[in-house]
């Protein structure tokens, strides 16, 4: 949706969420913890400062129901969502996406990456 005439400027220029869900092991759909999300979380946090970014926040985010793809990472106001595996990911995903203002596409999640149907 785009902004209205009347909403204030954005706090943060970007937003990264990283999922950090943890369920319970053996679960069939897996976690993002379970897959070293956490630690890239405290990574990208501190790289980013390393790099300079500015208006820029990283959080921890609940479960983004993409957990078979995980670690899933989704930034906004893009709505791009990436897989993020390694700290060379990250680098990747910060210097090329959030730096360079371009795109990760061998580490973007497709439209097409669905959980599994409930039922």
């Amino acid at each position: 949706m785009p902004a209205l005439p009347n909403d204030p400027a954005p706090f943060y220029q970007a937003h990264v969420f990283v999922c950090t869900n943890r369920r319970m092991d053996g679960h069939p759909r897996g976690c993002c913890a379970s897959k070293g999300s956490e630690k890239l979380r405290d990574y990208m946090k501190a790289r980013a400062k390393e790099l300079g970014i500015k208006g820029l926040r990283v959080n921890s985010a609940g479960c983004l129901d993409r957990c078979e793809f995980g670690p899933a990472v989704v930034i906004y106001p893009e709505g791009v969502w990436y897989k993020v595996t390694t700290r060379e990911e990250v680098d990747e995903v910060l210097t090329r996406h959030l730096v360079e203002g371009g795109r990760v596409e061998e580490l973007m999640l497709q439209p097409s990456d669905l959980p599994p149907k409930k039922g």
